[in-house]
């Protein structure tokens, strides 16, 4: 009994791992790598080059604004959702259509700014930075849609790691590679290669597959309801009730939908969207401060928080996708919350070590691992939550929600390390996972008391309350 007990689980593990042999899961990995690739090119290696063209620190700061796209990226989620492309959607369908747009952006932006000159003109390259930005954002909101829709919810978690690992790859090329690449030979010729790169992602659009998605009779019957209504408005033109009605369909629908399959209910979860990476996002602008006044050198920092960090990450990704696969949602989504916070504590420690190497190590082990681990799980959860009838709106409202408390907090790190200390800033970061562990426990709660009687059947792509 007890051998074939063993047995039963070590296959339900081999099951949990296989998932990432799929296809689509094996796919998300190289759109993950498609969505990383510009980030760093729009921020952090972008600066580089302004700097060692000798453009003013005061110049530099002002293009950190190009960053504001991927924040408000849901004002034109709704676009991406209905809004079908000339030619692109009629060959590749709705996601890949604007996938592929997306990254033609990128690469036009990319190889535009290429061929600009800094020194001679700052706006050209800051407009098209703003151009790789806003095609990269909009390549989020459609590859979301594109990872919830091809694939059930089991698979969610393993579809957010292989996405995760993609994207820090595609972060360590486009900062680490494209400086190795300018410096032996330009920052033209970084920035060509980098555009040349977003082939990868498009290959990996063509390969794909369209997700198969039905629209539920009552949300259906919902959008029908809506557009009669702005119909009877007869007094209006024509084209002001198309227009109206297209509005309230892709914009009032989604948060129509989200709050009526939730009702009050929606406030918890919202909040838990708000929370649950409030702890790491607020805490991450005091990392590396941390190091230096600890003594740490910029080789030791790159070598342990930069390479190692990253392959940790990733790890942690990985174990996230398949755990999901192999428990569900919420007992990992409590494990990611409360790992989440507690790594923090390893923080608040370190600040008192000195500049130990081992514990650098240690921190940096437990706060990668704990990090990709969550992220999977948490992404997971997320596309979760969405209708796939609005689920590229949904999703973007949902991801703009788990950023912005934590970048806001963010903000006042130095604020509390300077009239405190390095050990209580790490603590308080700590304590605002709080909240997020006790939100998990409250919709698990719920989610516990509805499995009896919440049997319906589902269709596939259509997802439920």
């Amino acid at each position: 009994m007890q051998y074939r007990t063993l047995a039963a689980e070590r296959q339900r593990w081999r099951d949990a791992i296989a998932v990432y042999g799929r296809r689509n899961v094996v796919l998300m990995g190289f759109l993950g790598f498609s969505a990383g690739l510009p980030f760093m090119l729009v921020f952090a290696t972008l600066t580089a080059w302004l700097r060692e063209l000798d453009v003013s620190r005061t110049a530099i700061g002002f293009f950190s604004w190009v960053g504001i796209t991927y924040s408000i990226k849901f004002l034109w989620s709704p676009v991406v959702d209905r809004l079908p492309l000339p030619l692109l959607t009629r060959v590749l369908g709705r996601r890949r259509g604007w996938i592929l747009a997306g990254q033609i952006g990128i690469a036009a932006g990319l190889a535009g700014m290429a061929l600009s000159d800094p020194q001679q003109a700052l706006m050209p390259v800051a407009l098209l930075a703003l151009v790789v930005a806003f095609s990269s954002a909009t390549q989020d909101v459609a590859i979301d849609a594109f990872r919830i829709e091809s694939e059930a919810a089991e698979y969610q978690g393993a579809m957010a790691a292989t996405y995760q690992m993609g994207y820090r790859i595609a972060i360590l090329a486009s900062y680490t590679g494209a400086l190795y690449l300018a410096d032996a030979t330009s920052w033209p010729v970084a920035y060509l290669c980098m555009a040349a790169m977003t082939g990868i992602g498009m290959a990996a659009v063509l390969v794909a597959r369209e997700p198969a998605v039905r629209v539920s009779r009552y949300t259906e019957a919902q959008e029908g309801r809506a557009v009669a209504f702005v119909e009877r408005n007869a007094h209006l033109p024509g084209w002001m009730q198309r227009t109206g009605a297209w509005l309230v369909t892709a914009v009032v629908c989604p948060l129509v939908d989200f709050f009526g399959r939730f009702g009050l209910f929606a406030v918890v979860v919202l909040a838990l969207v708000a929370t649950f990476r409030i702890s790491d996002i607020a805490m991450a602008s005091m990392a590396n401060p941390l190091y230096i006044d600890l003594g740490y050198s910029k080789a030791v920092i790159a070598n342990i928080s930069g390479a190692y960090g990253l392959a940790m990450t990733i790890l942690g990704a990985l174990v996230g996708g398949a755990v999901v696969a192999r428990f569900g949602l919420m007992r990992p989504l409590l494990s990611g919350a409360v790992l989440v916070a507690a790594t923090n504590l390893l923080f608040a420690w370190m600040a008192l070590q000195e500049g130990s190497v081992p514990a650098l190590v240690l921190v940096i082990s437990a706060d990668n691992l704990s990090g990709g681990f969550a992220g999977s799980v948490f992404i997971a959860w997320l596309s979760s939550l969405t209708n796939t009838a609005y689920t590229a709106t949904q999703y973007a409202l949902f991801s703009s929600l788990m950023t912005l408390p934590g970048k806001f907090l963010s903000g006042f790190g130095g604020v509390v390390v300077d009239a405190f200390s390095y050990p209580v800033f790490f603590t308080l970061a700590a304590a605002l996972g709080v909240p997020a562990i006790i939100l998990v426990l409250v919709v698990a709660a719920r989610e516990r008391r509805r499995a009896p009687d919440h049997v319906e059947a589902t269709a596939p792509g259509e997802s439920t309350p």
